[in-house]
Order: structure tokens, then sequence, then C-alpha cells
């Protein structure tokens, strides 16, 4: 935080067309209270429709404020293809700085005092005007290990285009377990599955299909039947 001090799915049988994620909307809670540079530094705190989760600013440029709202696109982490609608997405190397962002978001759990330095470190990632960390142990860390860590919950939460580089919300990541409700094809269709969405049929649904197999199939095998009986019996 920059402060200072639609349609229904489809049966498989019909369409294997894959449902992608509305916007969401996003909703800025609060900080840790740890500052550096003149600023708040992450790890936020904020929501995700009804879904409580930590966000963690990767966006120097922007600004939010406390008990901000806005609508948000989630991107998954997957693909340069994915983070078409964030902010830093046309970046030559966008996905290696978002992967990146998001192995040193991971490391603030090794000391709060570090903080500052780990944030100003992501700032720079994306935007050389940002605050300079005291040390380039960080970055140094992030470039040698990220390729080895797993990003399948890491998702950018940008807001809705278009998107601009200035004067519009933060651009936050979070980590979205699929133990949370907010991962559920209800809410979102999907998220980070390029497998087909499909509703699963409840029994009777089951059954129903069932029948409109085997009927065709009955009256084509009735009309054989009697097409057959029409026919001379071959000699014996």
């Amino acid at each position: 935080m920059r402060a200072t001090l639609r349609g229904l799915p489809f049966l498989l049988l019909v369409s294997p067309l894959a449902l992608l994620a509305n916007p969401i909307e996003a909703t800025f809670i609060g900080v840790n209270g740890a500052e550096g540079f003149g600023y708040y530094v992450g790890p936020y705190y904020g929501s995700l429709g009804q879904q409580s989760v930590v966000f963690d600013c990767v966006d120097f440029a922007n600004d939010v404020y406390f008990g901000e709202q806005w609508a948000a696109n989630l991107s998954p982490m997957e693909t340069v293809a994915d983070l078409a609608e964030t902010r830093y997405g046309n970046l030559p190397n966008a996905l290696q700085l978002y992967q990146e962002a998001a192995y040193l978001t991971e490391l603030y759990a090794v000391d709060p005092s570090y903080y500052a330095d780990i944030q100003a470190t992501i700032w720079q990632l994306f935007d050389p005007y940002a605050p300079t960390p005291s040390t380039n142990y960080w970055l140094n860390l992030a470039e040698v290990n990220y390729a080895g860590g797993n990003y399948t919950d890491f998702f950018v939460v940008t807001n809705v285009g278009p998107v601009n580089p200035t004067g519009q919300v933060q651009e936050f990541l979070t980590e979205i377990t699929p133990s949370m409700p907010l991962f559920s094809e209800e809410n979102l269709g999907y998220l980070g599955d390029t497998s087909p969405v499909v509703s699963t049929p409840e029994p009777e649904s089951i059954v129903f299909i069932g029948l409109g197999l085997a009927l065709p199939a009955l009256v084509f095998w009735w009309q054989w039947r009697r097409k057959a009986s029409r026919q001379p019996t071959p000699p014996g």
C-alpha cells in the first residue's frame, strides 16, 4: 500500500467449452503495520468476494486506500497468455517477474524485520523508480530459486480493464487454495485449470440421457426386424 505515514454450463455431451472466471469484488482491508521507505509494506489484508485473503503488492505506481472496493480479474501464473489482463503482462519477461515476486512473498515469513527490503525488491522488479532495497540479497535469492517454485495457487489481482499504467488501483498477488470456497465453480467457473468445466448430471438426468440414447437404437432395431420379416426365406 503506497500510503505515507453468465450463461449455464453445458453437459460434456453438448459442448466441452470451459467457463471463464468473471470479475470479482475485491476489498482492501488493512496493513500489517510494518513501514519502510515512508510507506506501509506488505503483506496486506483484503477480501475477494466473501473470502479473506492476503494481498501482496507488486505495483508501486498506483495507490489503494483502506476499505476501497473494486472489480478485479484474477489471472493464474501458469503461462504468459494467462497474464494478458495484468498490468505488466506485456513485459517480455513478465512470467518470470511475477513468479519471482510470488517467490519473494513467501519469504515474508522469515522475519518481519525484512518486510521493507522484500517489498522494495518486489516493487523494483516492475518499476525502477520504486524504493531501492538496502541489499540485493533478496533479488539474488529470487533469481536463483524462483524456477523451482510451485505457483499453482498464485493469482494476480488486477482491476478490470482497460488496465492503465497509473491512476488505478494497485495490483496484488494472492494465494487461493482449493480448500477455499472462492475456488469453487459456482463463484469463478475455473481458476487456473484449463480442463473443461462441465456440470455433473444428477442421477435422474443420467437416466434421461440413457433413455435418449436407447430409444433411437430400439426404434432402429424394430424397423430392421420388421423389414427382415418381409424378405424371402433362403432355400433350405
